[in-house]
């Protein structure tokens, strides 16, 4: 199996990095659109998250850099996706909490961007609200802020492998 992994190019494992990222984004469209579930303020910041990182797979996979250039986008990709288990723990959390413990609902995310500075839109992205407490969709009894911290976690050690790996 190493001999494989140390067969195919770097840029291959990147681009494949990418896809994956696109095929989660796409699964949570479907979620969102076809199953009605709406995302809640940190779903948001959790997709920006897969966006960066998928983004950030994607230039390196374009950029095709030497050893050196590959363990700095590994490192950049593996940072976004530790910020992303923050992100998802935080939302796990809430979504844990007694009844009587969860924040009140939050305005919409419409009315904080055209009413808020960027700041205060931000923190309470992050902070989370109500509706981020709400168990919605479910596969192998896991929730999608699980399942978000599974593939952060797979991403960036990913990541860490293919900026690492031998040529």
């Amino acid at each position: 199996m190493l001999k494989i992994w140390n067969v195919i190019p770097r840029r291959w494992l990147f681009l494949l990095g990418a896809l994956t990222v696109g095929a989660l984004f796409a699964a949570a469209l479907y979620l969102q659109y076809v199953l009605r579930e709406e995302p809640c303020p940190l779903c948001m910041v959790q997709r920006v998250i897969f966006i960066v990182i998928g983004l950030l797979f994607f230039v390196a996979a374009l950029h095709n850099t030497k050893a050196i250039g590959a363990k700095i986008y590994s490192v950049l990709i593996a940072l976004v996706a530790l910020s992303g288990v923050g992100v998802a723990l935080r939302h796990i959390w809430l979504q844990h909490l007694p009844k009587d413990q969860v924040p009140a609902c939050g305005p919409g995310l419409d009315y904080m961007l055209e009413n808020f500075p960027m700041a205060e839109v931000w923190q309470e992205l992050v902070h989370g609200s109500g509706e981020c407490a709400s168990k919605g969709w479910t596969f192998l009894t896991l929730g999608i802020p699980e399942w978000s911290l599974v593939w952060y976690l797979l991403l960036g050690i990913f990541a860490v492998m293919v900026g690492w790996k031998k040529r």
